[in-house]
C-alpha cells in the first residue's frame, strides 16, 4: 500500500478539498490519502462517506487533524494512522 501525503495545513480554501478530490480521482486500490490539515474537512468526509470509501479521522490537537481515505475496504486505516 502506498501512501499519499497531503499537508494541507498552510494552504488556503478552497485549495486543500481541490487536491483531496484530485487524488481520490486518480488513487488506486493499492493507494490511501493523508491528509494533514489544520480543521476538520466536512466537504471531504462527506464525499467519501458519499462514494463509500473507508476514511478515518482523528483530531490530534485543536488545529491538526488527520484524515485517512481509501477506496480498498481491506486497509485497516486506524492502523496507517501516524500519531
Amino acid at each position: 500500500m502506498k501512501k499519499i501525503l497531503l499537508d494541507a495545513r498552510d494552504l488556503e480554501h478552497p485549495i486543500p478539498l481541490q487536491l483531496a478530490l484530485n487524488h481520490l480521482q486518480t488513487m488506486g486500490t493499492n493507494e490511501y490519502l493523508y491528509m494533514i490539515h489544520r480543521k476538520k474537512p466536512i466537504p471531504l468526509l462527506e464525499v467519501a462517506k458519499e462514494k463509500k470509501f473507508p476514511h478515518l479521522f482523528y483530531e490530534e490537537n485543536i488545529d491538526t487533524w488527520h484524515i485517512l481515505i481509501s477506496k480498498n475496504n481491506n486497509f485497516n486505516l486506524k492502523e496507517l494512522l501516524d500519531v
